[in-house]
C-alpha cells in the first residue's frame, strides 16, 4: 500500500472519533425501498443483471491441486465445473455437454482424466476441446472444433479464483481495484487454502451484506467480542468504482492482538495497518474480508431463494499455518461473531415485508450500504428498475478515486 494513502486512512480515523457531526455537505440518504429486498420482479432483475454479470470468488488454487481436480460450482444457478488442465491453468466451463445438454460432472469435487457425458458418450479433454462423438457417421456436417465445451470467464488474484458469466465483463484486475494495490504487501501469491465453512440463513441475501458494510451495530451486536476491542466511533470508509469499498476501524487498544492467533505465522510484509487496526474490504457484490498478518478470511453471501441465502467463510494463511494449533479456537471465536450478526436476520426479513416498513433510513457511517445500492442500479440499467423501488445516486462526491482517498470531505490524495 501507498504509504501516503495508509498515513491518509489512520488520519481518516482519528477525524472519525473527532467529528460531531456528518462532514459539511453530506447529503441527506434518500430511502432504500423496502422492495429491493421482497419484489419478486426486482429479485428476478438482481439475479440476471448481478449475480450472472460479476466477478465472484469460485476457490482457491489449493482445492485444485493436481491436473483433472475438478470442482462443480452451483452459486449462480448455473451448473460450472473449474478444473486443471494438463497445462496448470485452472479453466471454467458450464457443465453441459454441447450435444443435450446433459452434465459432464455430478460429484462436487473430484478428478478425472477427461469430461465424458453418461447420457450419449461425448467426450472432452480438461482444456474443454471436444475429443470424440460416438456414431459420427449419423450427423450431417458435425465441425467438432466449434462444440467443445462452453467456457466461463475465469481469472485470478494470486492464488484466488474467480468467474463471471459476462464474456463482456472488465478484466478482474480492473475490477477489483484500488484493493489490489492495498494488498501488495500481503504476499497474497503465497497464501494457502486453510478451511472453508458454509452456513444458510433464512433472509435476502442484501439483509446480511448490509450488516457487514458497517460498524454501527457493534456495540448492540457484540457487546461482549468485537466491540471491547474496536472502536466503532472511529470507523473511516472510503467508497470506489464498480461498487467496492473499504473501512477501517481502530482497535480501542493499539497494544491488542487476536488471542486466537498468538503464534500463527504472520505476513512478513504486511503494513501496520494490517496488524494494528481492523481493515474490511468490500469486492462487489458479495466478497467481505477483514485481512491481516496472520491470515485472510473471505466472506461470501450467495442468493439462494429470494428469501433464504448462505454464507459461505474461507480462511487462507502464510506458509507453515496448516494444521497450526490455533485454528479450531481462532475458527470458534470467527463463528461466534458471525452467529451474533446472523441472529436478527430471518427476523429483519420478516420486518421488511411488513406493509408498513417503507425503507431503510441510513447515515453518514452506513454509506457503504446506500454505495453497493447504487452500484446495483448502475448494474441493472436505472431504466429496468421501476421508478418505485431506485435508489437516487448521491454518493458521487463522496467516492475516492481509485488511486487515492477520501478523508472525510477533504481533497483526495
Amino acid at each position: 500500500m501507498d504509504l501516503v494513502i495508509e498515513n491518509a486512512l489512520w488520519s481518516g480515523m482519528e477525524q472519525e472519533r473527532l467529528r460531531a457531526t456528518p462532514p459539511a455537505g453530506f447529503p441527506r440518504l434518500p430511502l432504500i425501498p423496502a422492495g429491493r429486498y421482497t419484489d419478486p420482479a426486482f429479485l428476478a432483475l438482481e439475479r440476471e443483471y448481478l449475480w450472472k454479470r460479476s466477478w465472484l470468488y469460485a476457490l482457491h488454487e489449493d482445492e485444485l491441486p493436481r491436473p483433472g481436480s475438478f470442482r462443480l460450482f452451483r452459486k449462480t444457478g448455473s451448473p460450472i465445473v473449474l478444473t486443471r488442465g494438463n497445462d496448470g491453468r485452472i479453466r471454467a466451463f458450464y457443465n453441459a455437454c454441447r450435444h443435450r445438454g446433459a452434465p459432464l460432472v455430478e460429484k462436487a469435487a473430484g478428478e478425472t482424466k477427461g469430461f465424458f457425458c453418461r447420457y450419449h458418450g461425448w467426450t472432452y479433454g480438461l482444456d474443454g476441446r471436444l475429443n470424440s462423438v460416438r456414431e459420427r457417421r449419423d450427423f450431417v456436417g458435425l465441425d467438432t472444433e466449434c462444440l467443445g465445451l462452453t467456457p466461463v470467464r475465469c481469472e485470478q488474484f494470486g492464488r484466488w479464483v474467480f468467474i463471471n458469466e459476462d464474456a463482456q465483463a472488465a478484466p478482474l484486475a480492473t475490477a477489483i481495484q484500488p484493493l489490489a494495490s492495498h494488498w501488495a504487501n500481503l504476499g497474497i501469491d503465497t497464501l494457502r487454502h486453510i478451511t472453508s465453512a458454509s452456513f444458510e440463513v433464512a433472509c435476502n441475501v442484501k439483509v446480511l451484506i448490509d450488516a457487514f458494510l458497517e460498524t454501527y451495530h457493534l456495540k448492540s451486536i457484540h457487546p461482549g467480542t468485537v466491540d471491547r476491542f474496536l472502536d466503532s466511533r472511529g470507523t473511516h470508509a472510503e467508497l470506489w468504482d464498480n461498487g467496492n469499498s473499504m473501512m477501517v476501524t481502530p482497535h480501542r487498544n493499539p497494544e491488542w492482538r487476536d488471542p486466537g492467533a498468538k503464534g500463527m505465522p504472520e505476513i512478513a510484509t504486511a503494513e501496520p495497518l494490517f496488524t494494528t487496526q481492523n481493515p474490511s474490504y468490500l469486492m462487489f457484490p458479495n466478497l467481505v474480508t477483514p485481512p491481516c498478518s496472520t491470515g485472510i478470511p473471505f466472506i461470501t453471501f450467495w442468493p439462494k431463494t429470494d428469501r433464504t441465502m448462505e454464507v459461505d467463510v474461507h480462511w487462507f494463511a502464510p506458509e507453515g499455518s496448516q494444521g497450526h494449533e490455533q485454528w479450531p479456537t481462532r475458527i470458534s471465536n470467527f463463528e461466534r461473531i458471525l452467529e451474533e450478526d446472523v441472529q436478527f436476520a430471518p427476523r429483519i426479513q420478516e420486518s421488511v415485508e411488513a406493509r408498513g416498513f417503507a425503507g431503510m433510513v441510513l447515515s453518514y457511517q452506513e454509506r457503504r450500504i446506500y454505495h453497493w445500492h447504487e452500484q446495483l442500479d448502475r448494474r441493472i440499467g436505472v431504466e429496468r428498475i421501476p421508478a418505485a423501488l431506485r435508489v437516487e445516486p448521491v454518493l458521487g462526491p463522496w467516492q475516492a478515486p481509485l488511486e487515492g482517498v477520501l478523508v472525510n470531505r477533504g481533497a483526495a490524495v
